[in-house]
C-alpha cells in the first residue's frame, strides 16, 4: 500500500543517516536513547482496587470473591467451562498432571526449548520427561517428529505456545487422539493467542496459564488452568487445596487426596481483573507491532523472523523472536550482535539454551529416586534418545525482544530495523575492533 511504501521509505532514510554515524560499541551515537515503555503497567485505579482488598481483610479466596470472579471472567474471556486459578504457572502445570494421574513411571512429552518449569513438573511428578526436537522455523514443538517418541509409557504431552506463537495443534492432536494420549498445552507465554479463532489453553484436555511479572497479563507471580472437563476440574481444585473438595469450609479436615497448597490470593486477582481491562488492546497493538517489524527485518539477509503454522489465527508476542546467521554480518557471532544491538539502544537476548542438555538432568536420573522407579537400561538410554540437533542450532541463532518493545510506537520498530541494518553494515569493522 501507499503507506507501506512511504513508512518503508522514510525508513530506509533514516538507515542511511543511522550507517553514516559509527556504530556505538564503536564510539558512534546509538539510534535511539528513548527507552522503550516499562512494564509491567500500572493504572491509578489499580492502586485504589488493591488498597480496597488490603483494608477489607479479606485476603484468602476463602473469605473473599475476587479469586473467584477472575476464574469465572477469565473462563468467560477464553471460551473454556472451568477455569482454577494457582499461585503461578508451574502451579497450573503441576495441578493439570496431578489431575491427569501422571506418576512415577511415566513418560510426558516436552519440547527443549521453553522455560525450565515445563519439565520441572513432570520431574515433580516422578514422571520421566521426553524431548521432542524444534521446528527452528517456528520455534515449536516439531509436531512431525512427535509421534515417533510416544511409548505405551506416555502419559500426556504438554506442547509449549513459545512467546505466543502457536504450535501445530492440528497435527498434535491428531496424534494424541490417535495415541490416547491426553494434551496439556503450556500456554504460559500465550495470553490472547489463537488456533484457527480459538484461544489456545482451551484445546487440550488442559491449558495453562503463568501471569508471572514478564508476562501480558500479570500479578507478579499468579496461573490458571483451564479445562472443559468438570471432573478434572474437581480433581485439579483439590490438590491446589490440600486435598480438599471444592465447597467444604475452612473448618473442614476431611480430604479427598494428596495435595499442596497451590492456591491464588485476592491481592494477585485485583491485579488481573485490572490487567484485564488492558489485555486486548495491548494485544492489538503488539499484533500491530510484531507484523510491521517482520516485515522490516524479512528484508534484512540473515534475518528471519519465527514464522507461524497456518493454523495460527493470532501470535501473542510474549516474545518477538527472529533467527540470526553470522555469516550475513561478516561472520560477527552472535553474542557480539547482540550487544552491539544494545548499545544501539535495542534491549535484546539470546534466549534459552538446550533444556535437554542441562547436567542437573543427568544428575537427577542417576540418582537413588529414579533408578528406584525406572530400569536402569531405559536411564543409560535416556540421554541418547533426547537429542535434539534442530533446537541446538536453534539455541545458537535466536534473538528475542520482550514483550513490551512490541507496546511502542511505529517509528520505535523503525528503529529496530535501523539499528540491525547499521550493525550489518558496519560488521566488519565491528569484527576487527
Amino acid at each position: 500500500t501507499r503507506r507501506r511504501f512511504v513508512a518503508a521509505s522514510a525508513a530506509g532514510a533514516r538507515t542511511g543517516l543511522a550507517t553514516r554515524h559509527k556504530l556505538a560499541l564503536l564510539g558512534g551515537p546509538p539510534v535511539r536513547t528513548t527507552p522503550f515503555p516499562s512494564w509491567p503497567v500500572v493504572a491509578p485505579e489499580d492502586e485504589a482496587e488493591w488498597l480496597a482488598v488490603l483494608r477489607a481483610r479479606k485476603w484468602f479466596r476463602g473469605n473473599g470473591a475476587l479469586v473467584a470472579r477472575f476464574e469465572q471472567e477469565y473462563a468467560r474471556l477464553l471460551g473454556a467451562p472451568h477455569c482454577l486459578a494457582t499461585m503461578n504457572g508451574t502451579s497450573a502445570l503441576l495441578a493439570s498432571l496431578n489431575a491427569l494421574g501422571v506418576g512415577p513411571g511415566d513418560e510426558v512429552i516436552v519440547p527443549p526449548y521453553t522455560f525450565v518449569a515445563t519439565v520441572n513438573v513432570v520431574l515433580l511428578q516422578h514422571a520421566l520427561p521426553v524431548f521432542v526436537d524444534s521446528d527452528i522455523e517456528t520455534f515449536q514443538m516439531d509436531a512431525r517428529k512427535l509421534e515417533a517418541v510416544i511409548t505405551p509409557r506416555t502419559r500426556a504431552i504438554i506442547p509449549v505456545h513459545l512467546g505466543g506463537n502457536v504450535c501445530d495443534m492440528d497435527a498434535i492432536q491428531a496424534i494424541a487422539a490417535r495415541r490416547r494420549v491426553p494434551v496439556v498445552e503450556d500456554a504460559c507465554q500465550a495470553h490472547l493467542a489463537e488456533w484457527r479463532g480459538k484461544k489456545v489453553g482451551t484445546l487440550g484436555a488442559a491449558g495453562c496459564f503463568s501471569f508471572q511479572v514478564s508476562k501480558n497479563l500479570s500479578s507478579g507471580e499468579g496461573g490458571a488452568m483451564l479445562t472443559g472437563d468438570a471432573e478434572l476440574a474437581g480433581r485439579a481444585y483439590s490438590f491446589h487445596s490440600n486435598g480438599r473438595a471444592r465447597r467444604t469450609s475452612s473448618y473442614d479436615f476431611t480430604y479427598r487426596a494428596n495435595g499442596a497448597n497451590l492456591r491464588m490470593t485476592e491481592f494477585q486477582a485485583t491485579l488481573l481483573l485490572a490487567g484485564m481491562t488492558r489485555l486486548e488492546q495491548q494485544a492489538k497493538t503488539r499484533d500491530e507491532n510484531g507484523a510491521y517489524l517482520n516485515g522490516m527485518l524479512k528484508e534484512i539477509p540473515g534475518i528471519t523472523p519465527a514464522a507461524a503454522y497456518p493454523g495460527c489465527t493470532r501470535n501473542a508476542y510474549h516474545l518477538y523472536m527472529f533467527r540470526y546467521r553470522a555469516e550475513a554480518f561478516a561472520g560477527l557471532p552472535r553474542a557480539t550482535f547482540l550487544k552491539a544491538l544494545q548499545a544501539e539502544g535495542i534491549p535484546c537476548s539470546g534466549g534459552y539454551a538446550p533444556l535437554n542438555e542441562e547436567p542437573f538432568l543427568t544428575n537427577m536420573l542417576e540418582s537413588r529416586h529414579w533408578r528406584a522407579i525406572y530400569p536402569e537400561a531405559m536411564l543409560k538410554g535416556w540421554r541418547e534418545r533426547n537429542q535434539c540437533p534442530a533446537n541446538n542450532r536453534l539455541c545458537q541463532e535466536a534473538v528475542w525482544f520482550t514483550q513490551n518493545v512490541l507496546l511502542a510506537g511505529r517509528t520505535d520498530m523503525e528503529q529496530i530495523a535501523e539499528a540491525v541494518r547499521k550493525i550489518q553494515a558496519q560488521a566488519g569493522d565491528l569484527k576487527k575492533a
